[in-house]
């Protein structure tokens, strides 16, 4: 009972986190914002495994590539299109686009992994993309054929290019590393590299100069955002397998829009609505397998998403 507690718990942290983000970047800058986040997991993530672990692994040589990759794409360039597309549009827009990253992660499965589509999961797909043109085109397809897409979406869809290319890396090449180890050396990576932009923003200078309420998203990013949300996730998928725990991202959005109505007074519209039920449904066929149970499972493939 307690792993579907902090399952949904995770959920709702990690819809937190568009909330949170959509609050700081209207004070700190994008790669600023990004680095302090990150600072704040790395550090916590290191001693975490320290903890568990009782040291933080080393590399292998053939690791050192794949690891540096993971930190560049789902902490540098993620969180970068993160804070500017927050920026520019709503929480809860936000969060239904990056809600189809399970369903590219799936169809570049099935490409270059040959992993097999079968009509359910092709049924999902669609559902998603419809749900995703839905919310994108707020209704009127015609303002997407017309060239209504505008740059806050844009790096949103940034978000999901560079996550889908984190989760295929970690996919292949990363077999031989925990997942809490996994993230560590991404975390600390994705830091590292986003100094450098940070920097050339001020964020030294201005480290003193945010507020309280600044400090307080930076942390909830952080550590619930982040740590607190990869750990009881993975701990989800120990516990009651990849599939199952796969579907509480399902709520993701769905909290990221009632927290933003609830603190931002986003508005609920009905393309966000409709939205919201075309990629949660989609997204749950995507990652759900009816399999017929003619023999035993004996290993089950994690979704990561």
């Amino acid at each position: 009972m307690l792993i579907y507690v902090k399952l949904l718990l995770t959920a709702l942290f990690w819809g937190g986190t568009f909330v949170s983000g959509r609050m700081l970047s209207d004070h700190v800058a994008p790669c600023s914002a990004a680095f302090l986040r990150f600072s704040v997991a790395g550090i916590s993530l290191l001693l975490l495994t320290w903890k568990t672990e009782g040291r933080l692994p080393p590399l292998e040589k053939e690791q050192l590539l794949p690891v540096i990759l993971l930190g560049l794409t789902g902490v540098f360039s993620y969180n970068i299109f993160f804070f500017k597309g927050l920026k520019l549009i709503s929480a809860g827009r936000a969060s239904l686009i990056i809600a189809i990253n399970p369903v590219f992660i799936t169809l570049l499965s099935a490409f270059f992994f040959r992993e097999r589509l079968n009509a359910l999961k092709l049924t999902g797909i669609f559902l998603s993309v419809t749900g995703a043109v839905v919310v994108i085109s707020r209704g009127d397809l015609s303002g997407i054929m017309g060239g209504g897409l505008g740059w806050g979406e844009l790096m949103i869809f940034g978000c999901v290019a560079s996550w889908v290319t984190f989760s295929l890396i970690g996919k292949t090449v990363l077999s031989g590393l925990s997942p809490l180890v996994s993230i560590t050396y991404a975390a600390t990576v994705g830091a590292a590299a986003l100094f450098v932009p940070a920097y050339m923003e001020g964020v030294t200078g201005n480290l003193f100069h945010y507020s309280g309420a600044d400090w307080f998203n930076i942390v909830y990013l952080g550590l619930f955002g982040t740590v607190a949300g990869f750990v009881w996730y993975y701990q989800g998928i120990k516990s009651i397998g990849p599939t199952r725990a796969g579907l509480f991202i399902n709520f993701v959005p769905i909290s990221a829009i009632l927290l933003a109505f609830i603190i931002l007074n986003e508005p609920v519209t009905a393309s966000l609505f409709v939205g919201a039920l075309l990629v949660s449904s989609g997204v749950w066929l995507t990652n759900t397998n009816f399999e017929r149970k003619t023999a035993p499972v004996t290993s089950e493939r994690e979704a990561t998403g």
